[in-house]
């Protein structure tokens, strides 16, 4: 019934920038948080950030903060993940998702319940 589409990965330079779109179909977003997370190849997937569906209200983890923006257009239901000054690092196959974290587990990846596909960024160096 609820559906995560992502777009816009790709190959980026170094200290590039890429744009990362959601797009939540199927109905209107029903949960409070979408979030933001990676996932490199022999590793954990690790928390990005994540934004408030109602207020708007971000955060975002300390490994991307001043360099990732994350925004929604509710109006379109449709989140996005704005990656600057991209490093080799970044490289990874990176998912939004839908869920209901408290405060406390806003950075794990059990307190949300629809996931997008993912979509593949690679930082070339």
């Amino acid at each position: 019934q609820v559906q995560l589409v992502e777009s816009g990965g790709g190959l980026v330079q170094a200290g590039g920038f890429l744009r990362v779109s959601c797009v939540v179909s199927g109905r209107t977003f029903s949960r409070n948080v979408m979030g933001w997370f990676r996932q490199a190849p022999g590793k954990e997937r690790e928390f990005v950030g994540a934004i408030n569906w109602r207020s708007s209200s971000t955060y975002s983890s300390d490994s991307v903060k001043g360099r990732f923006t994350i925004s929604r257009d509710a109006a379109k239901n449709t989140g996005y993940l704005q990656m600057n000054s991209l490093k080799a690092e970044d490289t990874a196959v990176y998912y939004c998702a839908a869920g209901n974290p408290s405060g406390s587990t806003l950075t794990k990846i059990h307190a949300y319940d629809y996931w997008g596909q993912g979509t593949q960024v690679t930082v070339s160096s």
